[in-house]
């Protein structure tokens, strides 16, 4: 094709669209589901009012499964498979195994598990049978997110190469954090957590989620759908796709390759720094922000959905700006820089609800600004060949520290009794990321060629 744009021609030339809403939609559901205790989380300060019997720490401890499976190989070598096996094979794969984790945990936090005879068989290796299988289960689904989040962002490197690439992953990191907003929307309204918390008050949140991501398996079908009609129209071999150069076929020694490069360990530092100053920030805010600003439980779940709400409006206009002005490396600063306030403000700034707001607005501002000029910025580091192997390694770094981050919180919040202690880790990670952000915008500076900081087309 002319501009090398998958259907370009004609009446065809907008199914890039309908392709981005139906790989967006699972992340949705993916992004939902990640969240359905992050605005409850206080309900875990006191375990005897939870029939689940966790405890923050336990709470830490079962985010941090999310990651384990993605930091010892999971992601790098799904990341490899990505580049092997090609965009829909790997994806239903993993989209598949999303749904699967989802319906673990879903049935762990249920009183159906806690009345079951693998509850009580388990009862005799652990004394929380819920929280280990829920473990294994968030483990599963975090690998199969992890991966589905990899490939869709494989899939719009190749239905959008050379056209609006940024605004559409801004587009697709929109519609996923909405649907973090509205986890942390509609699950306090749910889920009574005023006295003791019941097995059903707690699964409510998760059945909703897993119906979500069960919706999303069809749309990831419409989407492996079109993409196989179109690699069969351009090609006329619908389970290669496009005939591969020799020097593009994947190699074990790619890895490596990507590994050393500079701008790509500049690149994946930033990534952990940042959104574990955002991320697992998110799964604690509201007994952070509960007592700091001495607001209740539903003013503080509003509060903190303005991060994925404030995303859903700017993630895709910065995303635009990036395709127009260019100036990535320094959007990335300006972001980092406004992370850095946010987490200052919530552990100094006058115990006053409207400075919390303030903070927590400033927060998704940074949280915009940031993934709209870096996650572009991997297709010009890294040859499209090996896209599948680069983005897989940097959710990989990112995992490690989403791994760790919620085990150091949860154990700072159990050990201090004070949640708000927890904020001076963060703030140490949002100086991390200023700091790397402001060096990989010095690197760019001196390597032009890259187009780091150059606008789209």
């Amino acid at each position: 094709m002319a501009d090398g744009l998958p259907g370009a021609r004609g009446g065809r030339r907008n199914i890039r669209w309908v392709v981005l809403l139906s790989i967006a939609v699972p992340m949705f559901a993916s992004y939902f589901f990640d969240d359905i205790f992050s605005s409850i989380s206080q309900i875990f300060e006191d375990p005897s009012a939870v029939a689940l019997g966790w405890s923050m720490a336990d709470y830490g401890y079962f985010r941090s499964a999310y990651s384990l499976l993605c930091i010892f190989g999971g992601l790098v070598v799904c990341g490899m498979l990505l580049d092997k096996w090609g965009i829909r094979v790997t994806g239903s794969i993993f989209v598949g195994l999303m749904a699967a984790g989802a319906a673990i945990v879903a049935y762990a936090v249920s009183s159906s598990f806690a009345g079951s005879r693998i509850a009580s068989g388990m009862a005799a290796f652990t004394d929380k049978p819920s929280l280990t299988l829920a473990y294994a289960g968030c483990a599963m689904f975090g690998l199969g997110s992890e991966i589905a989040g990899v490939t869709v962002n494989r899939a719009i490197a190749k239905w959008f190469k050379g056209k609006e690439m940024a605004l559409a992953m801004g587009l697709q990191l929109a519609l996923a954090r909405l649907g973090t907003a509205v986890a942390l929307i509609i699950v306090p309204r749910i889920v009574a957590t005023d006295g003791y918390v019941p097995f059903g008050e707690t699964s409510r949140p998760a059945m909703t989620g897993l119906a979500l991501i069960f919706l999303a398996l069809l749309l990831w079908a419409l989407f492996v759908a079109i993409d196989c009609a179109y690699d069969r129209r351009e090609c006329g071999n619908p389970g290669k796709g496009r005939t591969r150069k020799p020097e593009d076929e994947f190699r074990i020694s790619d890895v490596w390759k990507v590994l050393s490069d500079k701008y790509f360990i500049l690149l994946s530092l930033l990534c952990v720094s940042f959104y574990c100053c955002v991320i697992s920030f998110r799964k604690f805010a509201t007994s952070i922000l509960i007592p700091r600003f001495g607001i209740d439980s539903g003013t503080a779940s509003v509060m903190v959905a303005m991060i994925p709400f404030f995303t859903l409006v700017f993630a895709p206009v910065f995303g635009a700006v990036v395709d127009r002005v260019g100036k990535g490396t320094k959007i990335m600063i300006l972001g980092s820089v406004m992370i850095l306030c946010s987490h200052l403000m919530v552990a100094f700034a006058p115990s006053v609800p409207a400075l919390g707001f303030i903070a927590i607005a400033i927060l998704g501002l940074g949280y915009s600004l940031v993934p709209a000029a870096m996650w572009p910025s991997v297709p010009k580091i890294i040859p499209e060949s090996k896209l599948g192997t680069a983005f897989s390694l940097v959710y990989w770094v990112q995992n490690i520290g989403l791994f760790l981050t919620p085990v150091i919180v949860g154990n700072i919040i159990d050990r201090v009794k004070n949640p708000v202690a927890a904020e001076y880790f963060f703030i140490l990670l949002a100086v991390a990321a200023l700091m790397v952000s402001i060096v990989f915008s010095r690197a760019s500076d001196t390597n032009p060629a890259l187009g780091l900081d150059r606008k789209a087309g």
